[in-house]
């Protein structure tokens, strides 16, 4: 299985949708979803919305997987911490 996400993970104006794909590639099996919670809590809080969503008959260890990949995600390119080196999107 394969996860793919956007080139620019910005998410100031809606959700942003990450595609989990079987192994040809082809037709979308489920998603990571980072939820746009509104303006005031985007701005102004460090709190973030995802939702998962996946066939009920996966298998038990890609689920967790998929849970592992969700808190990767929000690691990687929605949290800001005080080092300068962090990456905040997939070009910077």
């Amino acid at each position: 299985m394969k996860l793919e996400g956007p080139c620019f993970a910005c998410n100031c104006c809606g959700d942003v949708h990450f595609e989990l794909k079987g192994k040809d590639g082809g037709k979308s099996i489920g998603r990571i979803s980072k939820q746009w919670s509104g303006l005031l809590k985007e701005v102004f809080t460090d709190t973030d919305n995802f939702g998962i969503q996946f066939p009920l008959d996966l298998d038990v260890k890609m689920k967790a997987v998929l849970m592992g990949a969700c808190f990767l995600i929000d690691f990687m390119f929605f949290e800001k911490v005080g080092d300068a080196n962090q990456r905040n999107t997939v070009f910077s």
